[in-house]
C-alpha cells in the first residue's frame, strides 16, 4: 500500500476541520491512557476552539483521501519552530504516518530550524519516536499535578533521515 501524501490543511472547511477534531480526540484518549492523565487539553477542546488556534496545519492523506494522520505547530520568536500537535488515526496506528509526517516537516516545511516538542513523559511510542528521529530529551516537567511531561528538541534536517 503506497504511504500517504504529505498536504497543508485548511482548517476552514468544515470536512477537514471535522477530520481533524475527531483524530485528535482519539490519539489524545489513547494518550491519556498510556500516561494516566485524563486532563489532556485538546481532549476538552471543542472544534471552535482547536480552529481558533493560530497553528500551521499539514496532514498525511491516505490515496483515498482518508486523513490518517496531522501535525500542526507555531513559529516561535527567533525562527524555531514549537510542534504543538502529531495526532495520528487510531486505525493507521504503527504504519509510519508520525514519522512520515515529522520526517517531512523537519526536512521540507523547516529544515535548518530549532524545533522543539513535548509528549508525556510516559507516553513510550512518542519518546521512541523522538529519539529515534534524532530529538534530544530535555528536562521533564509537572504542568499540573499527575502530568510528567518529556521536552525534546532538534535542530531541523540534523536527524530527520533515520
Amino acid at each position: 500500500m503506497p504511504s500517504p501524501q504529505i498536504r497543508p490543511l485548511d482548517l476552514a472547511d468544515d470536512a477537514t476541520a471535522a477530520a481533524v477534531h475527531r483524530i485528535g480526540r482519539a490519539a489524545y484518549a489513547v494518550e491519556a491512557e498510556l500516561i494516566g492523565f485524563h486532563g489532556i487539553p485538546a481532549l476538552g477542546e471543542s472544534l471552535p476552539q482547536m480552529r481558533a488556534q493560530a497553528l500551521n496545519w499539514v496532514g498525511a492523506v491516505s490515496e483515498g483521501g482518508e486523513l490518517a494522520g496531522f501535525l500542526a505547530w507555531e513559529q516561535e520568536t527567533g525562527g524555531g519552530v514549537c510542534i504543538d500537535r502529531l495526532c495520528v488515526a487510531p486505525a493507521w496506528f504503527r504504519r509510519g504516518v508520525a514519522s512520515l509526517l515529522l520526517r517531512h516537516a523537519l526536512t521540507e516545511l523547516f529544515p535548518g530550524r530549532p524545533v522543539e516538542v513535548t509528549t508525556g513523559a510516559a507516553n513510550a511510542p512518542a519518546v521512541a519516536l523522538y529519539e529515534r528521529l534524532g530529538f534530544t530529551r530535555g528536562p521533564d516537567f509537572s504542568p499540573a499535578p499527575g502530568l510528567r511531561m518529556a521536552s525534546f528538541g532538534v535542530r531541523s534536517g540534523s536527524g530527520a533521515s533515520r
